[in-house]
């Protein structure tokens, strides 16, 4: 990031940014970068990144990938059954039927993968029927697997990733999936893990994208609150069911080609189908653009737990203690953990900035290498965010309400911190 595109984001959070998704909901489609590789990360930043707009790089970007090279047939560009059985047959993934329904999702087994490639190479001589169904392998953690892999590499535009940052650092999960899947398979209507970024580079095949801007799900939800399974159902029509659905826009279709790498934008719904046999590399991300948007997430999420679990507030001990660990249940982390979180991308970014004008060596060896490819004045942008968002978790009261013993270092004592480096630069 350079110091202009760093000057226009921290002014652009000084004050509330105004969503305006306007021309999308008029049909607009997201811009296709055709020359992917000339652009800058700043641009790139400014772009796409600060506004929350969607886009399409072009499949420049991913051609050197090993996984594009090896995982397709030379002249078909289909799956290389042979390759993939060879590298990863003997490995358990996951696998949903795209056929049934489970509490607005497909419901998910563990099978062997060289099973997964008997049952799609069958799938696929039988006319793509089969009485199993449709299955979609997908949020397989390969780099989890093999982290040294080096089938694909995160473009540098989506390489200020905190999610899988801090869950490297942990050592506990990962947000990096490959997905596999016949023609037909799909994914039902959703938005993003706590409404984060996500990526997703065709290795071969080709997907329809659905994708709705921000707000426009409150319309495709039923009398209940309950979001539609399917956005594309006859059943929106039934406006008893759906009472707002006639305010919705139409969605935003893509046809994303193979190679090419598609952008979805933090809290954009969307449903995506594989035209044709595809395998695909997607990640969820954030950063200092959207960290905002997960805070107010888990905010929401916590106000949910409480309200249905309201009436133990006064009999049930520890009831605030209850609702986090129900939190953390439904959304996989709590406020505690979210503390955690913030703690230890300002730690880093704050080694970053002492290491720049100290030992470059030691900064090499002990801290995630993308921090320093995006350069110093990402890291003054991402501590400015930090601040802001720990000052509002500092100011909630429900956070007031978790056991301080289980806050190290104190947050005050954090804040002060991140406020006595960026002082120090500015």
């Amino acid at each position: 990031m350079d110091e202009q595109t760093l000057q226009r984001a921290l002014l652009c959070f000084q004050a509330e940014r105004p969503a305006a998704y306007g021309e999308f909901h008029r049909g607009r489609q997201p811009d296709r970068l055709r020359e992917s590789q000339q652009l800058s990360y700043s641009e790139f930043f400014r772009r796409f990144l600060l506004p929350n707009r969607p886009c399409v790089l072009s499949a420049e970007l991913t051609e050197s990938w090993r996984s594009r090279q090896h995982w397709v047939t030379g002249q078909e560009g289909e799956p290389d059954f042979q390759h993939l059985l060879k590298h990863f047959g003997d490995f358990i993934v996951p696998v949903a039927n795209c056929n049934v329904k489970e509490y607005n999702a497909n419901p998910k087994y563990n099978i062997p993968f060289r099973d997964y490639l008997s049952y799609w190479r069958e799938h696929r001589e039988s006319g793509y029927s089969s009485p199993q169904g449709c299955l979609y392998m997908k949020d397989w953690h390969m780099h989890r697997v093999f982290p040294d892999h080096g089938a694909y590499s995160t473009p540098l535009f989506f390489q200020s990733d905190w999610l899988n940052e801090y869950w490297d650092t942990i050592e506990l999960d990962d947000y990096r999936f490959v997905y596999m899947g016949p023609k037909g398979s799909w994914t039902p209507f959703h938005a993003d893990v706590f409404r984060s970024y996500s990526w997703s580079a065709n290795i071969c095949g080709r997907k329809k994208w659905l994708l709705f801007p921000p707000g426009q799900e409150e319309y495709l939800k039923d009398h209940s609150g309950n979001l539609v399974y399917d956005a594309q159902s006859p059943i929106l029509q039934d406006s008893n069911r759906y009472p707002k659905y006639s305010q919705c826009c139409q969605p935003i279709e893509v046809v994303q080609e193979a190679g090419e790498v598609i952008f979805v934008p933090s809290s954009w719904h969307h449903q995506v189908y594989n035209l044709e046999d595809t395998i695909s590399i997607n990640h969820n991300w954030l950063n200092g653009c959207n960290i905002d948007t997960m805070w107010q997430f888990l905010q929401g999420e916590l106000t949910a737990v409480q309200e249905e679990i309201s009436e133990w507030k006064n009999c049930m001990e520890d009831w605030h203690q209850h609702c986090q660990l129900l939190l953390k249940s439904c959304t996989g982390i709590n406020y505690c953990e979210f503390y955690t979180f913030l703690k230890i991308i300002a730690k880093n970014r704050i080694a970053v900035l002492e290491a720049t004008s100290g030992d470059s060596a030691a900064l090499q060896s002990t801290l995630p290498t993308e921090l320093s490819a995006l350069g110093p004045c990402h890291s003054v942008f991402d501590l400015h965010r930090t601040k802001d968002v720990l000052t509002s978790v500092l100011a909630n009261e429900d956070f007031s309400k978790l056991d301080p013993d289980l806050l190290d270092p104190h947050p005050e004592e954090l804040l002060h911190e991140i406020k006595e480096m960026t002082d120090s630069i500015l």
